[in-house]
């Protein structure tokens, strides 16, 4: 039996984690229609890889299409040619469409949540339009492991993202089936796989803080090798007892 190579190896261990992702935070489901938000960066075209392998799987019964949304007023290109034919490929349907925002109608948001808010909107439309009960972000471990770390430090809250949340408003959910899986891994594989990169020319992109908590994440490992292991962890295993009390809930504190 030939030795498996490198990539074949990576794509193992990269299924295995999708596959513990969706069984423990129970993402898909017979019957479920995927609308999978397709940006074109390697995360995104994982997720695609993965959801399209699956959908081949008699059980959970799902069905996938993908969406594109391009910004008109961010220059952030991608290969459509690419992205086409990879989608016709894995024999999913790609649907694009454009929209766009004035950073300046609302000064008390960031551009980048701006835009993010946008793309959302956008592809909740196109949800709705298309019959899907469920839109999948690429999302991996290493984003929800920043956004903790951001909200910590920025917002003062414990929070990140979750693997799946239901849209109070709009009969969809929302998951992130690559929750368990490290970026590294993906941008390994999609390395190995020669995938375009895309242009990236965002104007806002310097204004960020998420490099910054990367590079935060990057430090820490050096410190413990199990650092993001612990940080994932540490937000399913809160100890309360330890923590100071919520005060505004505190009726004798005056």
């Amino acid at each position: 039996m030939p030795k498996p190579t490198e990539k074949e190896i990576l794509l193992k261990q990269i299924r295995t984690r999708f596959n513990k992702a969706s069984k423990e935070y129970a993402l898909l489901q017979d019957d479920d229609c995927i609308l999978i938000g397709l940006s074109g960066g390697k995360d995104s075209l994982m997720l695609l890889k993965l959801l399209a392998e699956r959908s081949r799987i008699y059980k959970p019964r799902i069905k996938v299409k993908a969406a594109h949304i391009q910004m008109s007023n961010i220059p952030y290109k991608s290969n459509f040619d690419f992205l086409q034919r990879f989608c016709d490929e894995l024999g999913v349907e790609l649907i694009v469409t454009s929209t766009g925002f004035d950073a300046s109608t609302d000064t008390r948001k960031s551009p980048c949540f701006l835009c993010s808010w946008n793309r959302r909107k956008a592809l909740f439309t196109i949800a709705q339009e298309q019959g899907c009960n469920k839109i999948a972000l690429g999302h991996n471990m290493d984003d929800f492991i920043e956004t903790m770390l951001m909200n910590i430090t920025f917002q003062g809250a414990f929070s990140a993202m979750a693997p799946m949340m239901q849209m109070r408003k709009f009969p969809i959910a929302v998951i992130r089936p690559l929750c368990l899986v490290n970026e590294r891994d993906i941008a390994r594989y999609a390395a190995l796989e020669q995938y375009p990169p895309q242009e990236r020319n965002c104007p806002y992109e310097r204004s960020s803080n998420r490099q910054q908590m990367k590079e935060l994440l990057a430090h820490l490992e050096q410190l413990n090798p199990e650092a993001r292991y612990n940080l994932w962890g540490s937000m399913s295993n809160i100890q309360s007892e330890l923590l100071p009390p919520d005060i505004k809930r505190n009726t004798n504190q005056k």
